[in-house]
């Protein structure tokens, strides 16, 4: 069963969600909420297994909900469910800890397939916003540091590029004909290697420096 919170002010939007949660097998909606304070107050009881964020919100913006979440519990997915798709607001989501970013426009059962990717170790990104990311990162003119790129090995830049893709820790493992504990482990290496905490700062990072 795959718990899942919500963050959204629009009631209609987020009843809809809830429902469309509870009423998949394999699937729960273990709360819903208009905004992130009382989000923050209650995740550590919660615990959700993956959270939907919306970022335009009264009070604490979206962006700033993820960063203190991610505070209080780190290894939290949290996916962006916004109708934004500005370039800026989509680097600083996934800078803040996103691990995914989809448009409202999802169809619902695009949405749950998302959120099933994202609880097995993808990055989701709706086609458009993908398309969006990388053309970001590659406008970038910085150059990579020698020392991170060299100490990556073909491999870890092999999954690495697989996960910009947008594929799930299952799907790469499948199709490099390993283990997802041997993904896992190459990722564990490329975190620490890269200095940084999360798959889409790992990405980010990666596209950004031009590592792969």
């Amino acid at each position: 069963m795959i718990k899942v919170a919500v963050v959204e002010d629009n009631d209609t939007i987020r009843e809809g969600l809830k429902i469309l949660i509870d009423g998949t097998e394999g699937y729960s909606c273990v709360a819903a909420h208009p905004q992130c304070e009382t989000m923050i107050k209650n995740i550590n009881k919660l615990k959700p297994d993956v959270l939907l964020m919306d970022i335009g919100l009264p009070g604490m913006s979206g962006i700033e909900g993820i960063k203190q979440i991610k505070g209080l519990l780190p290894d939290l997915t949290i996916l962006v469910l916004t109708i934004y798709e500005e370039n800026d607001l989509i680097f600083e989501a996934l800078c803040a800890g996103a691990s995914g970013y989809l448009v409202k426009k999802t169809p619902p059962s695009k949405l749950l397939e998302a959120i099933q990717d994202a609880y097995q170790g993808g990055a989701p990104m709706s086609s458009n916003i993908a398309r969006k990311v990388i053309d970001l990162f590659l406008k970038k003119n910085q150059s990579a540091p020698e020392n991170d790129s060299s100490i990556l090995t073909p491999r870890e830049k092999e999954i690495l590029s697989s996960l910009v893709e947008g594929n799930s820790f299952k799907a790469i493992a499948d199709s490099l004909f390993i283990s997802i504990e041997t993904v896992r482990f190459h990722f564990r290496n490329i975190y620490k290697k890269l200095h940084v905490h999360s798959q889409s700062a790992a990405v980010a990072k990666a596209i950004k420096e031009k590592l792969i």
